[in-house]
């Protein structure tokens, strides 16, 4: 009995531990999570360099429709090493200004451990981080801007869910590997000499010259940008001087940069600087919409929150045009498919069929009253003689008659006098 009880014990003893272990906690997260990456794709990181669990980025290029994946390599510079097409995002060119704008958010964010879900309704998924620290400085509001599957979106960035497994497998490869967060640089587009000449007189340029210094910075040293906040705006690599600190709202600190970046940032502007100059002079192609700030944002919200509550709506959220107007993108009407919106529908269906019965209602009382109104009239017009147009001929008639009467008489009265007395 004793011995049944003490290997009972070293059973559960063996349970216990094998429920610590990695494979057992894998068990509760979906097949698709744990999705291993391609023979084609380890034999490319290979050969540029890189291992299964070094360091990754990622860079979205908004009117491109692209997402990267970059990994870092072993001289400690990145390189791509996937690029994705986006399968749907909503919204403009420009960035999240305030919840439910349906805007995808630009800037420089950070993804951490915990913002991973292998447990989304959207497949797979993975929060940006959006607000940041720049967000909430300025303002800015909204939450939950993932990089998802399903390849459906309001304000994220939605891949198909091949696509996202891959993506998935890339960041959490690098959190095991000892990553403890990585950069995403979401961007209106690529931040070329030429595409900048472009939406140079757009009310989002001064942001975007902004971002621009970090996308710079990338592209000189091919490495993440130390990225802060101060005066809300952003600055990168920068280095505050002993005891100095950034805040987001606050004066900048007196800091330093390292020589060498100097250098390089001030050659690689020298260069783009020209190519502005030079793209500013040519025929460019003609930008895509963007948003117009805060107002545009607003008016977009509020159509979300009508939306979201069930109420019919234009299928496509309203504009701003350049003038501050207000322009429907389509005249088509609809409904979002969720409880709220069949509920509404119901309430909308019920309220119309209840006019549409008041209406006939007063309909049918409208016409009992003209029928009743009608039988009125006809008895009153059979009430009448109708005998007075004969009264008003008899006496003409008389009058006719009678002279030729009275002149018969005296005719006859004549002739009897000549007889008796002769003519």
């Amino acid at each position: 009995m004793i011995a049944n009880i003490a290997r009972a014990g070293l059973l559960l003893a063996a349970l216990a531990v094998a429920g610590c272990s990695e494979s057992s906690v894998t068990d509760f997260v979906p097949q698709h999570a744990n999705r291993q990456l391609s023979a084609k794709i380890m034999a490319e990181m290979k050969a540029k360099g890189m291992n299964k669990s070094s360091p990754v980025l990622a860079r979205v290029f908004k009117e491109e429709g692209k997402l990267e994946v970059w990994k870092q390599k072993t001289n400690g510079r990145y390189d791509i090493v996937a690029s994705y097409d986006i399968c749907k995002m909503s919204g403009k060119l420009g960035p999240k200004f305030t919840e439910g704008d349906r805007q995808s958010p630009e800037g420089f964010y950070t993804v951490r451990p915990g913002q991973m879900n292998p447990n989304s309704s959207y497949h797979l998924a993975f929060n940006i981080g959006y607000p940041n620290a720049f967000d909430r400085a300025n303002g800015r509001t909204g939450s939950n801007l993932m990089v998802h599957g399903a390849c459906s979106s309001s304000g994220c960035f939605s891949m198909t869910d091949a696509q996202i497994e891959e993506i998935y497998a890339f960041a959490r490869d690098a959190f095991k590997g000892g990553q403890t967060e990585f950069q995403v640089q979401s961007y209106p587009f690529r931040m070329t000499a030429a595409n900048m000449a472009r939406y140079r007189n757009d009310p989002n340029y001064q942001f975007w010259a902004m971002l621009k210094e970090g996308y710079d910075h990338f592209e000189i040293t091919k490495s993440p940008p130390k990225v802060d906040v101060c005066e809300k705006r952003y600055v990168f690599n920068q280095i505050p001087e002993a005891g100095g600190t950034f805040n987001p709202t606050g004066a900048c600190p007196a800091v330093t940069q390292p020589q060498a970046l100097q250098t390089a940032y001030q050659a690689y502007k020298s260069k783009y600087d020209a190519a502005f100059a030079s793209a500013t002079g040519g025929d460019i192609p003609a930008p895509k919409p963007t948003i117009a700030g805060i107002k545009e944002a607003a008016i977009v919200s509020e159509w979300t929150k009508r939306r979201a509550r069930g109420e019919r709506v234009t299928l496509e959220p309203p504009a701003m045009a350049q003038d501050g107007s207000i322009v429907q993108t389509t005249a088509r009407m609809g409904r979002i498919d969720s409880a709220e919106g069949r509920r509404m529908a119901a309430l909308d269906a019920a309220a119309e069929a209840k006019k549409k019965a008041a209406e006939e209602k007063a309909q049918a009382v409208a016409a009992a009253k003209a029928a009743k109104l009608a039988a009125q009239q006809q008895v009153e017009t059979a009430a009448v003689p109708q005998t007075a147009p004969e009264a008003t001929e008899a006496p003409t008639q008389a009058a006719q008659v009678a002279p030729v009467e009275e002149a018969g008489a005296a005719t006859k009265l004549k002739k009897k006098l000549l007889n008796l007395f002769g003519s």
